[in-house]
């Protein structure tokens, strides 16, 4: 979570005291344990006034249904259809139920059954890396920092992040399409790929255990400056699909959130007001999106050219590029 998440959080009464673990720095750094670049997240908190932090996805999402009322939200319900007229939109599930309201938002994610029937088929398309990733009690001297680890080599990239409470959120991105078999002992698998890597990579890997372990495909599509249709829109993921590289596929729902909830609250035509929020959103998560598709993660910036930036100029950089991207600045 990133200053713009944290800050809709903030906005929304959600807090996130207690949870995970801040991130005051971010290093990158070559499979053998060289400083490419640094950023110092304490400049860019300060700058737009909410801290960065790794955050367990259960944990975020205990904290956002924390006070609704009972029976509110209900599960196992798969969307069929939507139709709508001049005033109401009706929704049909599988089992035959409907619900009618004033609008529907489609957040239903990377798989979208609300956007294959606003868009056509299927639009989202395979990206070129896949991601090992982790949620692990690892006790090693990272997990008890603030520091966030980005190393990259030949073999593909890692990060590790202190997820507070002697947690650490790890990861191992490789080259994957859908047709590559999945490896029956996956671990073993990134310990031979990347065991071989500078320090802590050996001892997180050592440490690691297969049932914490997940998998996930990089997927994206092009973003649309129209999302939506009448009384009908898209919310992140299911508008937005992006690789991970950023760390903006939460952030970015939540600005989604953030500017949606602005725009309704203006009152006025409904089907207007969604088109708004559609245009104001559009050349933002654009423009993240296809940075996130082209993996700058994965840049491998050699270290003599990291160093012709001081880390001053670096988190000044990334400020800037962050106000570029956000709607939320605090």
């Amino acid at each position: 979570m990133f200053s713009n998440g944290v800050a809709v959080l903030n906005d929304l009464g959600v807090s996130l005291d207690g949870a995970g673990g801040r991130i005051d720095r971010i290093d990158a750094l070559t499979s053998d344990g060289r400083l490419r670049t640094t950023m110092d997240l304490v400049h860019t908190a300060a700058h737009f006034g909410f801290e960065n932090k790794s955050v367990s996805r259960n944990v975020l999402l205990d904290r956002l249904a924390e006070g609704l009322p009972e029976g509110l939200v209900h599960y196992r319900t798969g969307f069929r259809s939507v139709t709508q007229d001049d005033d109401r939109v009706t929704v049909t599930f599988d089992d035959g139920s409907t619900a009618t309201g004033d609008l529907l938002i489609g957040a239903d994610g990377h798989h979208s059954e609300v956007r294959r029937q606003l868009w056509g088929e299927d639009v989202v398309r395979t990206a070129t890396f896949g991601t090992w990733q982790a949620l692990s009690p690892i006790d090693i001297d990272l997990t008890h920092t603030h520091l966030h680890l980005m190393i990259t080599g030949k073999e593909g990239a890692c990060g590790l992040i202190p997820g507070g409470d002697g947690l650490l959120q790890w990861w191992f991105d490789v080259r994957w399409s859908p047709s590559d078999p999945r490896p029956t002992a996956p671990l073993a698998e990134l310990r031979r790929r990347f065991g071989h890597w500078a320090s802590p990579v050996p001892e997180v890997l050592a440490a690691a255990r297969e049932e914490d372990l997940g998998f996930f495909g990089h997927h994206w599509n092009r973003v649309r400056p129209v999302w939506g249709q009448g009384r009908v829109t898209l919310i992140g993921d299911a508008a937005h699909t992006m690789p991970p590289t950023l760390g903006q596929g939460a952030n970015q729902t939540l600005e989604d959130v953030w500017v949606l909830g602005r725009e309704l609250a203006k009152g006025g035509d409904l089907p207007v007001r969604l088109r708004a929020y559609e245009k104001d959103r559009y050349p933002k998560v654009s423009l993240v999106s296809r940075l996130a598709r082209r993996s700058p993660a994965n840049w491998r910036i050699p270290p003599a050219i990291g160093r012709l930036f001081p880390e001053t100029s670096q988190t000044t950089m990334l400020s800037r590029f962050s106000n570029r991207l956000t709607a939320v600045t605090g």
